[in-house]
C-alpha cells in the first residue's frame, strides 16, 4: 500500500490494486482455458440405412412414428404455411403433442423420427422436435433424403 504525504491534512492511504489487476487477469485466463466453448445443438438420431436392402417387416412399420414437418405454401425464398403429419394423419402444432402423448402412453421403446421437407427452416422442425420431446419421446431420429433413399 502506497502512502500519499503532503497537502497538510495529515496522511491518506491509497491502495495499491495493480496486483489485484494481475490475479483477476491470470484467473480469467484460467477460467476461459477451462470451460471451451464448444456449441451444443439438439441431440438427434440419424437412422441407419438396412444393408440388406430388404424392406423393413409390417410389425417394424406398425411401430415406427414419423413426424413430418411439410411446406403447404411457399415464397420464392422460403416456406410460409408448414402443416404436420403423424404416420401420414394430418395433424396441427395444437394436437401435435396430445396425439404423440397419446401414442406413447402404452409403449416402451419411446423411439419417433422426425422429416422436415428442404423448403421448411429448421426452426419448425426444431420445434416439432420440442414438442415431441415434452410429450414424452425418450429419442428423436432425424430421417434425411439420403436415409430414405437407402444409402
Amino acid at each position: 500500500m502506497g502512502i500519499s504525504l503532503g497537502g497538510g491534512k495529515g496522511t491518506i492511504a491509497e491502495p495499491n490494486v495493480i496486483p489485484l489487476i494481475d490475479i483477476l487477469l491470470v484467473l480469467i485466463i484460467i477460467f476461459m482455458a477451462i470451460n471451451p466453448t464448444t456449441p451444443r445443438g439438439l441431440e438427434a438420431l440419424v437412422p441407419q440405412p438396412n444393408p440388406n436392402k430388404e424392406q423393413p417387416s409390417q410389425d417394424i412399420l406398425q411401430k415406427t412414428v414419423v413426424v413430418q414437418v411439410l411446406c403447404a405454401s411457399k415464397s420464392a425464398e422460403r416456406c410460409l404455411v408448414t402443416t404436420l403429419k403423424i404416420n401420414e394423419e394430418p395433424h396441427t402444432w395444437a394436437t401435435l403433442g396430445p396425439r404423440i402423448e397419446e401414442i406413447f402412453k402404452q409403449r416402451a421403446e419411446k423411439i419417433a423420427f422426425v422429416k422436415g421437407d428442404p423448403e421448411v427452416l429448421f426452426n419448425e422442425v426444431a420445434r416439432a422436435i420440442d414438442i415431441m420431446r415434452t410429450s414424452g419421446v425418450g429419442k428423436v431420429g432425424l430421417i434425411t433424403a439420403k436415409i430414405e433413399a437407402g444409402e
